[in-house]
């Protein structure tokens, strides 16, 4: 008898855990999703741009952890306006963007390279600006097309206003 009563308690304990596994699960689920909404967003402030290659992995960085992105400096140039291309990524209409092809240290690539990083660059724009871009901005080598968060704005582009 006293085995019965204890693999029915065994039984009953191992319900007992498998139920409140559940029920902590389904408490924390809302709380890890609220989190993720919460986090701080990235603000970006003056960025006049940087190396392709760099910009990539912190793009990938910041996609992967579903980081929101607000561009608000005074100017976002070059490699800086992919960010645009990040889900919930906004800009301030008062920012000045700043587009241009790729170069190596603003020297001409081959038409090759040119188209291929061209479109890597491209591909974090929607669907207006990369027409644009592929059409005239990426041919502007030496200095950047500007471009106010207004326009980008009329473009598509969420306003963090």
């Amino acid at each position: 008898m006293s085995f019965l009563n204890s693999a029915l308690s065994i039984t009953g304990l191992r319900k007992f855990a498998t139920v409140a596994t559940l029920a902590v699960s389904t408490l924390l689920m809302p709380m890890h999703t609220a989190n993720a909404a919460q986090r701080a967003p990235y603000v970006v402030g003056n960025d006049r741009g940087g190396y392709l290659h760099d910009r990539l992995i912190e793009l990938g960085n910041l996609q992967r952890n579903g980081t929101r992105v607000q561009i608000r400096g005074r100017v976002c140039y070059s490699t800086c306006t992919m960010y645009i291309g990040l889900s919930g990524t906004c800009v301030d209409p008062n920012t000045t963007f700043g587009f241009h092809g790729p170069s190596k240290s603003g020297r001409r690539l081959d038409p090759q390279q040119f188209d291929y990083f061209s479109k890597v660059m491209a591909d974090y724009y929607p669907a207006p600006l990369k027409e644009w871009f592929m059409r005239k901005g990426r041919h502007q080598i030496s200095g950047v097309y500007k471009m106010k968060g207004t326009e980008l704005i009329k473009m598509g582009v969420q306003s963090c206003a």
